[in-house]
């Protein structure tokens, strides 16, 4: 598979998402493989092509992770989906993609992003970071530097990596993480897959760092990169080209979607940022699957049904007891039935009763 592999991770609530990312990237790339990571089960009555904007489909259970179902018990859904990036980095670099790129799937793509696989030409690894000019208030700095430094320096809705050693050697270091911890737990200096990329640039050479103001616009820079959309239609950002913006947690319009709150909050009056937002959302429910949309998390619920809180994923974590116990957590007359009967709080349920 020579060339340059595009991968996204997400579940099949996630599907309309993922397939905006995909049409942006097959009208500008159609030369690139497009590939989609599912962390999920199909839902019934799924479209035989509903995925028919990648390449290839490939569900995190057949990545090879040894006790997959006890391992992702550990994980909510974003824990889950991020979770497996590493894996299926490694999966593409041993298919021997010369290139491997990674997107998030609320991502859109509006310009080529030949700049960004032209660096693999002589770096190993590529990074974006969330800031590249300072924040000139407290509020602004408190929202977006101090959510780097919680969260992360750099953005993992898109990463870069070369097929030579140095970004076999990554692959391989990141897979270790992630498999070991790949958690929502600032308070342990652990952000899903985000946080241990800070390192990166001090573990391996070859590492570059993109600063171009139009990768990875989204509300934690837009105030630095100003929007602008010409009379020809080119979109640019901090006046260069946009390539690629992240939608992250963008909602229904009048919604307190966080993605809204902070939008509104620093494109101020920078009314093309809204006019992308509106155009994202009219190309999601264009591409939805209504199938999709309402199918819940398949590993969100033991196998009788019941709803996993988040609980009872915390205390699978923290208790090999319950691990060696009980190996197929999913099964609900093991683990359950243990939670159901000892520790009944977590399911909501009064001990007495």
């Amino acid at each position: 598979m020579p060339g340059i592999a595009c991968y996204t991770s997400f579940t099949y609530a996630y599907l309309s998402r993922a397939r905006v990312l995909a049409r942006s990237l097959r009208r500008l790339h159609p030369d690139w493989s497009l590939w989609a990571v599912l962390t999920d089960h199909p839902p019934a009555g799924l479209p035989p092509d509903a995925l028919a904007e990648f390449d290839h489909v490939i569900e995190a259970s057949a990545l090879g992770m040894a006790d997959f179902p006890a391992w992702l018990f550990k994980h909510d859904v974003v824990e889950a989906c991020t979770a497996v990036k590493a894996t299926m980095l490694r999966h593409l670099l041993a298919q021997g993609a010369e290139k491997v790129i990674y997107l998030d799937p609320d991502i859109a793509a509006f310009a080529p992003l030949d700049l960004l696989s032209d660096r693999l030409d002589a770096a190993s690894i590529v990074l974006t970071p969330h800031q590249t000019t300072p924040d000139t208030t407290e509020a602004a700095w408190r929202d977006n530097e101090g959510g780097s430094m919680r969260y992360g320096i750099y953005n993992l809705g898109f990463l870069g990596v070369r097929n030579d050693r140095t970004g076999q050697d990554f692959a391989a270091w990141w897979e270790e993480r992630l498999l070991a911890a790949c958690y929502d737990a600032p308070e342990d200096g652990i952000f899903t897959d985000q946080k241990y990329c800070d390192l990166v640039p001090g573990l391996f050479p070859g590492v570059h760092v993109e600063r171009d103001p139009g990768c990875n616009v989204a509300s934690w820079n837009i105030a630095h990169r100003p929007v602008r959309i010409t009379r020809a239609g080119e979109v640019t950002a901090g006046g260069r080209p946009l390539r690629f913006y992240h939608f992250t947690k963008i909602g229904p319009p009048g919604t307190q979607a966080p993605g809204n709150v902070m939008t509104e909050r620093y494109a101020g009056e920078n009314f093309e940022v809204h006019e992308l937002v509106a155009w994202y959302r009219r190309e999601v429910a264009a591409a939805t699957q209504p199938e999709a949309e309402a199918h819940p998390w398949h590993y969100g619920r033991w196998a009788d049904g019941t709803p996993i809180p988040r609980p009872a994923r915390l205390l699978w974590r923290a208790r090999a007891d319950l691990r060696r116990a009980f190996p197929n957590p999913f099964d609900p007359t093991g683990l359950l039935h243990w939670i159901a009967t000892q520790e009944p709080a977590i399911l909501g349920r009064d001990p007495a009763g």
